[in-house]
């Protein structure tokens, strides 16, 4: 009963901040969503390993960020394969600051944009960020530097556009 108890609560305490992660990532909620559920399926089975960890929620984020590249993986070579171009998929709702940062965040290499969502977004240290990405602190205030630099040029970009275009 105690494993039960512990999982669900680690579930019901981290559920939304990894499938925020794995969403700003992947710029798709329903991906993201099937991804942390299958991330969650496999901590279950493995509770007792992962709850022993340093943190069970960086086990799955980690776990959900592999699934999600994997599939989007798999989804750009279907598509290259089969020679059609993606559809984006839009997601209602969403303001337009919310969609330009989204875009922004596609334009970054993945080790930036895995450091600028673990620390701006899940509002990880620098350190934890460096633990959970198995890199450097250096190297990881590199990534956000560079991804901070980067997404200031994009953003201030989209806005410029936004406003001559209005």
């Amino acid at each position: 009963m105690r494993d039960a108890e512990e999982f669900d609560a680690l579930y019901a305490a981290c559920a939304g901040r990894v499938v925020g992660h794995v969403y700003a990532l992947t710029g798709n909620r329903a991906e993201a969503e099937d991804a942390v559920a299958e991330a969650f399926m496999r901590a279950w089975q493995r509770w007792r390993t992962v709850r022993e960890t340093d943190s069970p929620e960086a086990w799955v984020r980690r776990v959900a960020s592999r699934i999600a590249v994997s599939s989007w993986r798999k989804a750009l070579n279907r598509v290259r394969a089969h020679r059609r171009a993606a559809v984006d998929q839009g997601v209602p709702g969403l303001s337009e600051d919310h969609v330009a940062l989204l875009q922004a965040l596609r334009r970054l290499s993945a080790n930036e944009r895995r450091a600028v969502v673990l620390h701006h977004l899940n509002d990880l240290s620098v350190a934890e960020v460096a633990a959970e990405m198995r890199a450097p602190v250096g190297t990881v205030k590199t990534y956000l530097a560079r991804g901070r630099r980067a997404m200031a040029g994009l953003l201030t970009d989209a806005h410029q556009e936004e406003t001559s275009h209005g």
